[in-house]
């Protein structure tokens, strides 16, 4: 049981400052202005389950999520005048954008993949403490879905209590970030790359 308690803690600490469902829900809500919120609703839920499965997979996406960031950056602020205005998608497009980009990489991004493959690589691997790791590792990744869902589902309204200068602030910095960690990740990628080519380092 010790073991089990600690796998979940162990994960959702580490995961839960750098999936960060209350800094992205923000960008969530910008990303989704026209739809409604039953839609968003939909849309928290597939989220929340597209990442519990891309935490345990290990994938690069340092360049997608520094265009996103930038993207967002460029972005002019809404006019308030369409705030209103309402598109009709159907299920296939909430289920296309559900995993990307909002899964992937602005939810769970290659960050919060690494972080949950080293918690696993470094795991008890044999004897009977190997299943109360997994399955504190499924409890962790659930609770990090069950934070997601909550951030998103209810993200307009925390745009109200917040109010349109804190929204709009918020969102600058979390997109500056994005394109911080995207050009880190490009970096390191570059880095490897040029030392596994013979006298170039």
């Amino acid at each position: 049981m010790a073991q089990l308690l600690k796998s979940t803690f162990l994960l959702v600490t580490a995961l839960f400052p750098i999936v960060n469902p209350l800094g992205s829900a923000p960008l969530f809500l910008s990303l989704t202005h026209y739809y409604s919120p039953a839609e968003r609703k939909i849309l928290s839920s597939r989220i929340a389950f597209n990442s519990v499965a891309l935490i345990v997979v290990q994938v690069g996406g340092g360049l997608v999520l520094a265009s996103s960031g930038w993207a967002l950056l460029k972005q002019k602020d809404e006019d308030t005048t369409k705030t209103n205005v309402h598109r009709t998608v159907n299920a296939d497009d909430l289920s296309r954008r559900a995993f990307y980009p909002l899964t992937l990489p602005l939810t769970v991004g290659p960050g919060s993949i690494s972080v949950a493959i080293t918690l696993g690589a470094n795991e008890r691997h044999s004897g009977s403490l190997m299943i109360y790791s997994i399955v504190g590792a499924i409890i962790g990744s659930l609770l990090i879905a069950a934070s997601v869902y909550l951030c998103y589902a209810f993200a307009d309204r925390l745009a109200r209590a917040l109010g349109e200068t804190a929204m709009s602030v918020i969102m600058r910095l979390s997109s500056f970030l994005l394109v911080c960690i995207g050009v880190q990740i490009i970096w390191n990628g570059l880095s490897s790359l040029l030392k596994s080519i013979p006298g170039l380092m």
